[in-house]
């Protein structure tokens, strides 16, 4: 077939029109995530954003939050949309900060971390703070192994919240009165749940996205537990608390895209998408609710996350359109 000049101007126009729809053409990117299940979903979220923008998105890396940010600023992996900004902050400071990062936008706001009990044994003894643990009478009442202290499901370590949790025991006079139980989080959970479910009181540490959040229920199921008085290994400046008018002890926190430096200067595109992602607790929890449900595996978690973008189809098409207009 013989093209025409003007075929072929028409051809050059529409490539030209392709070319600027793909502007991360050519270019990998490296994601790291932690090795919690539970969190991939948003990062499945950023991952299909970035190839529609035409990037070359690898499979993520997976490990612990300090290590993670360590990737991120020698620049073994290009972003994460996991840290916590205040949770994670002495990992961030220590991997070099805003010297060799940058935190690009707030994944999801508003999320929440703290001490919750069964909501009968809260009202039928009054049990509301944390410090309410001391009594004696009171620690039994969550004493699974007969030792007289109430036992608390607590962290993994390596997350973070272990850092606060054993500061709190400490800052709160509680490491006579509570064992922190750690070990694997979920199997933990699963045990706590099964108590909850036969009727026993329950102690426990969680956050908000997840999917116990939909299993015990705030105000129905459970009660966050208050602190008689903030205190934070990092220090209390600047850290707000308090939800709904209780002192949980823990930032009201956000979950944050975090980039390597010099690939965020080298490719605003990516940084201007990763800058607008947003989705909230009650979809990240939602999702959650889906694996612990069966539906657990990878494949599973990329159709959630593209069943998430097809409902929010037009807010997605708007983070992709600021980001494309960056390349013009």
């Amino acid at each position: 077939m013989q093209l025409t000049t003007a075929s072929l101007f028409t051809l050059s126009l529409a490539g030209g029109a392709f070319a600027a729809s793909e502007p991360g053409e050519g270019v990998t990117v490296t994601p790291i995530f932690p090795s919690i299940a539970e969190e991939r979903f948003r990062g499945e979220i950023a991952m299909a954003g970035l190839k529609e923008l035409g990037y070359n998105v690898e499979e993520p890396k997976e490990t612990e939050y300090a290590a993670l940010m360590l990737a991120l600023s020698y620049g073994d992996a290009d972003f994460s949309v996991h840290p916590w900004e205040v949770l994670h902050d002495s990992f961030y400071q220590k991997a070099g900060g805003d010297e060799t990062m940058i935190q690009a936008g707030s994944i999801i706001p508003g999320v929440l971390q703290g001490y919750l009990i069964d909501k009968k044994t809260a009202d039928a003894y009054d049990i509301r703070s944390l410090e309410d643990l001391k009594k004696p009478e009171i620690a039994r009442l969550f004493d699974t192994n007969g030792d007289g202290k109430a036992d608390l499901t607590g962290c993994n370590p390596g997350w973070g919240c272990e850092l606060v949790i054993n500061h709190h025991m400490k800052a709160y006079g509680l490491e006579d009165h509570v064992n922190n139980n750690q070990g694997s989080y979920f199997a933990l959970m699963a045990d706590t749940i099964a108590r909850y479910q036969a009727g026993q009181p329950v102690l426990y540490f969680t956050w908000v996205p997840q999917w116990i959040a939909g299993v015990l229920v705030e105000g129905k199921d459970v009660e966050w537990l208050e602190v008689p008085f903030t205190s934070l290994p990092g220090g209390n400046e600047g850290v707000n608390t308090m939800h709904e008018g209780k002192n949980l002890g823990f930032a009201i926190d956000r979950v944050m895209a975090v980039m390597n430096r010099e690939f965020a200067e080298e490719n605003p595109v990516a940084k201007t998408f990763l800058s607008q992602v947003q989705i909230t607790t009650a979809d990240e929890s939602a999702q959650n609710l889906k694996m612990q449900d069966g539906e657990k595996s990878v494949e599973d978690i990329k159709r959630h996350a593209q069943e998430w973008i097809t409902a929010n189809r037009g807010k997605f098409d708007g983070w992709l359109e600021q980001a494309r207009a960056v390349a013009n």
